[in-house]
């Protein structure tokens, strides 16, 4: 098991700050001086200990690969549920997601219910040679025939979303003042997870129950979360505290171009609670575009399977518990 403890930060209280999140271009971040790294560094510092949340450019993700992998989804959650089904599976598998698989505000013990959205998921498949840990988080992906195209391109962002993963995670340990490789020497063989979330009009879900969204409140899970989204009245809006200054559910800032990174549980527990997890959701269909249809693209970056952080004595036990809260077919 690999051991990991932070050294206990010097802090004081959060800032009261309200939405602060900023938009960081880590092509300058890599080739800035040390006085504008420093300034960088304290953005993401109060950001990250506010709202959880940042804004990315000068990330390099190819917006042409993108835009192939949202025509080619739309495709596939356009076909009739009888030809998705073969595909069916749980939160935490690969394979569709389909209407009422997922209900992300119960990972809060909050009685919700399901999600207005569907999802192609993903996760990390390559084997790391030990039967146990490949059986439950190392599996092969499932690729919809009806969709050929679609693996390439997913691959070749998956290769691209990793990459720029682990960079994130050097920006956070020189943020702390630690070495670059403080968190990326536990992702030699990390797992991973990737939905394509479509989010579809009225008239596919129908009316949005009480309290239900397209996904409910909740905080991710992992150590980073790279969401490539698009703009919306039925979009992502983020907690701000007001035990800290905030003013509660606020929309959460659109850049074109830009990629909204959030950082989850594990990260949270890995600076001792310095950071905050992104609380977050995303609003149903709203009532005067009722025909609006969204679809984002999100990578969930972990760790190593049985990373030690904090009081966690094993990383993965913790997000096999997450993921099973989510699941409304499994008990409580």
């Amino acid at each position: 098991m690999n051991e990991t403890r932070d050294p206990a930060p010097e802090h004081g209280p959060a800032p009261t700050t309200g939405l602060a999140i900023p938009t960081i271009d880590l092509a300058r971040w890599r080739s800035d001086g040390p006085d504008a790294r420093r300034a960088t560094a304290a953005a993401v510092d109060t950001a990250l200990r506010t709202t959880g949340f940042l804004l990315i450019t000068g990330h390099g993700l190819d917006q042409d690969l993108r835009t192939r992998i949202r025509r080619t989804a739309r495709t596939f959650f356009a076909l009739p549920a009888a030809e998705k089904q073969p595909y069916a599976t749980e939160v935490g598998g690969r394979g569709w997601l389909g209407p009422g698989a997922e209900a992300n505000g119960a990972a809060e013990g909050t009685a919700t219910p399901p999600d207005l959205k569907e999802s192609l998921s993903f996760a990390s498949e390559e084997p790391t040679g030990d039967p146990a840990v490949d059986a439950e988080w190392f599996l092969p992906n499932i690729w919809p025939h009806q969709v050929p195209a679609l693996r390439l391109d997913v691959q070749d962002l998956l290769t691209a979303l990793r990459a720029l993963s682990d960079s994130l995670l050097e920006l956070l340990a020189t943020t702390l003042g630690a070495a670059p490789d403080r968190f990326t020497r536990h992702t030699a063989h990390p797992t991973w997870g990737f939905n394509i979330n479509w989010y579809p009009g009225t008239r596919t879900v129908g009316e949005a129950l009480p309290g239900q969204f397209r996904i409910g409140p909740h905080t991710d899970f992992g150590t980073v979360t790279v969401l490539d989204r698009q703009h919306g009245k039925g979009g992502l809006q983020v907690w701000t505290d007001p035990a800290h200054g905030g003013t509660g559910w606020q929309d959460a800032p659109y850049v074109p171009g830009s990629l909204t990174v959030n950082i989850g549980d594990l990260m949270a527990r890995w600076t001792d609670g310095r950071w905050r997890a992104g609380r977050h959701r995303v609003l149903p269909p709203p009532p005067d575009a009722p025909a609006e249809e969204l679809m984002s693209l999100v990578y969930f970056y972990e760790c190593d399977p049985g990373t030690r952080i904090g009081p966690l004595a094993d990383s993965h036990t913790y997000l096999r518990a997450q993921l099973n809260a989510i699941n409304p077919g499994r008990p409580a």
